[in-house]
């Protein structure tokens, strides 16, 4: 597939099938997710598979008992990772960090996508229960959680604003 195509075909999935991701395509979504662009090149993200049927409900319930989250075979917890960051100040904790983890967690959504898997980015989540859930360090911080799986159904493309609307060209 074409990148552009793969952008504009790629939607947020909420209905997964129980078939579990082959190793390879895992590999390739470790891989998606430490290639993408990090602020200084510092890369101060942690990303957290999570397999474990348990903790994917438990993970559910902390994302305001959002329950497809945990009928996923693969759920996915994005971090900023604050020690990293300290080189861009306060700044670099606020912003840089919560943007390696948004670049990431796009590259690991197009080819999730490219490999006929379908993601959902979750925000609306407690960071605090899904810190204790995992058990993360301080200096972890839980920002996005995306369940992974073959999709069961694949809704219709949301409308988009106009270009005119989104973009302002500036000659």
């Amino acid at each position: 597939m074409e990148i552009l195509e793969i952008i504009k075909n790629r939607r947020s999935i909420r209905k997964f099938k129980e078939d579990p991701i082959a190793k390879d395509i895992i590999d390739k979504l470790v891989e998606a997710l430490i290639w993408a662009p990090s602020a200084g090149n510092l890369q101060s993200r942690k990303f957290y598979f999570v397999f474990n049927e348990q903790l994917k409900k438990e993970l559910s319930k902390a994302a305001l008992f959002q329950t497809f989250i945990s009928k996923a075979p693969l759920v996915i917890i994005g971090c900023t990772n604050e020690r990293i960051s300290t080189r861009y100040g306060k700044r670099g904790r606020e912003l840089y960090t919560i943007c390696d983890v948004a670049a990431s967690i796009q590259n690991l959504m197009l080819l999730a996508h490219s490999e006929g898997l379908g993601t959902c980015w979750v925000g609306a989540f407690s960071e605090k229960n899904v810190s204790k859930i995992l058990e993360l360090p301080k200096h972890l911080r839980p920002i996005a959680i995306v369940p992974v799986g073959y999709p069961a159904h694949i809704p219709n493309p949301p409308k988009r604003c106009s270009k005119e609307d989104a973009i302002k060209f500036i000659i």
